[in-house]
């Protein structure tokens, strides 16, 4: 049997049982797992920022279509039923950045009442006019800074070199949008900007089998398959040697007047995981469980039950040496997504960041997973090289048994694939890992079209 058709029937046997599902303990809290700094605090890690001067790396997926926002906009062209958020963008169409791009006869007939409606929703998301909803969301115009436009790409950059002006930046994109997303950051004219891209890597994708757990094949008899998921990006990330890397969605970014939150945000986390490393190297030059457990309480990286396993100095070096991450966690407000969590999965406690998809519809599961007090925004400042510098292979650090079964329709098949563990969930599942409050404020994501009319995204 050769190496493919082994992995295809790793991959049937798991697409065609149940999803493994990860067993929650408790949230992680202020002081049970989550790290609350005072405002001197927080100072003290800024100066460690500063002072450091650390060559960082910015990794930023940003493959992502911009169709979802205008969602709204095309249930109103479909059924002709105006919904709120189609009033809120109609009335306030001139503060939108992406309104500039009108041509002045447009904006001239919209101003005089001369556009149905229909034709303006059209004209922002159709191809005959803006052609929003088929760019990648980091492409969409989303703040203006005098008379310039500014696509969360351009904004990622401008932010990111203010933090420091030698950083790199590394964006994950659709390849077919390379040279677009190039000349829209050449318009910023910066000088020795170092950026990257690179695709998500098709050798990882999932394949895709019929009901039956035959596999799904093309017109020429291949098998299809399916992009397995942001986990599949852990591949694109091992390739980055910084010893500090920055990791956010492309749509998190704020109008450039309300940056300062966000900067003092990633400046506090780097720095206390500058310092944990700093003190972790200091318990593996003279390991003992006594120092690790000290090192425990401050940083809380580590389940009790892990340290208690623990028996040798090897055994403290290995756990120190494992790739290190802080991720910022904000007050949780009702958004879907991963919360911060103590959880019990291949017989090990640890902390986790958990999607609702991994946990079972068991009433008390349930119960446990709504009293979150903390949700992941997707900052987080990941160290992939151990104590002494040395790049580590991320991809030994991945669960591999944490996996997501997608039920979708193909070639109008009804079909079923695997989806890898998300980046920050099942892929870095054997990381030491540190959760810390941060601000509201830094979190600022456009998941609507609409998002860019609230206060982070507009000047005053």
């Amino acid at each position: 049997m050769s190496n493919f058709e082994k992995e295809i029937e790793i991959q049937r046997i798991k697409v065609f049982k149940s999803a493994p599902k990860i067993q929650l303990i408790s949230p992680c809290k202020i002081g049970d797992g989550i790290i609350k700094l005072s405002t001197e605090e927080e100072r003290k890690y800024i100066h460690l920022f500063d002072k450091k001067n650390t060559a960082i790396s910015f990794f930023i997926p940003a493959s992502g279509s911009g169709s979802r926002m205008f969602q709204f906009i095309f249930d109103f062209l479909a059924n002709n039923k105006k919904s709120e958020a189609m009033n809120r963008l109609l009335n306030n169409l001139n503060q939108f950045a992406f309104f500039d791009n009108f041509d002045a006869s447009t904006k001239e007939k919209i101003s005089e009442n001369k556009l149905s409606e229909k034709e303006i929703a059209s004209l922002i998301v159709d191809q005959k006019g803006l052609n929003l909803a088929n760019s990648p969301k980091g492409l969409i115009p989303f703040h203006k800074k005098g008379k310039q436009l500014l696509t969360p790409f351009q904004e990622q950059l401008l932010q990111g070199l203010e933090l420091q002006n030698r950083a790199s930046f590394h964006f994950t994109i659709q390849e077919e949008f390379k040279k677009e997303i190039q000349k829209n950051l050449e318009e910023l004219n910066l000088k020795n900007q170092q950026v990257s891209f690179s695709y998500q890597d098709k050798s990882t994708n999932s394949i895709a089998f019929k009901e039956d757990g035959e596999m799904l094949l093309s017109d020429n008899k291949k098998p299809c398959t399916r992009p397995a998921g942001h986990g599949a990006l852990i591949h694109n990330l091992n390739q980055i040697k910084s010893e500090y890397v920055f990791i956010k969605n492309i749509d998190n970014v704020q109008h450039f007047e309300k940056r300062e939150i966000a900067l003092k945000t990633w400046k506090i986390l780097t720095g206390f995981l500058i310092e944990f490393k700093t003190d972790a190297k200091k318990v593996i030059e003279a390991p003992s469980l006594d120092s690790l457990v000290k090192l425990n309480e401050k940083y809380q990286f580590c389940s009790k039950e892990i340290l208690e396993e623990i028996s040798s100095s090897k055994e403290i070096i290995s756990l120190l040496n494992r790739p290190s991450r802080i991720c910022g966690m904000v007050i949780n407000e009702g958004l879907p997504g991963g919360a911060p969590f103590w959880v019990k999965n291949n017989r090990k406690i640890s902390k986790q960041i958990v999607e609702k998809t991994q946990i079972s519809e068991d009433p008390d599961q349930l119960k446990t997973l709504q009293k979150s007090s903390h949700f992941n925004p997707v900052l987080i400042v990941a160290s992939p090289v151990d104590l002494n510098g040395n790049k580590i292979d991320l991809q030994k650090h991945i669960d591999h048994q944490s996996y997501f079964i997608v039920n979708k329709k193909q070639e109008g098949e009804s079909i079923k694939y695997m989806e890898l563990p998300g980046l920050w969930n099942g892929a870095m599942s054997d990381w030491n890992t540190i959760f810390m409050e941060t601000p509201t404020e830094s979190f600022s994501p456009v998941k609507s079209i609409n998002d860019l009319l609230e206060p982070p995204h507009n000047a005053n």
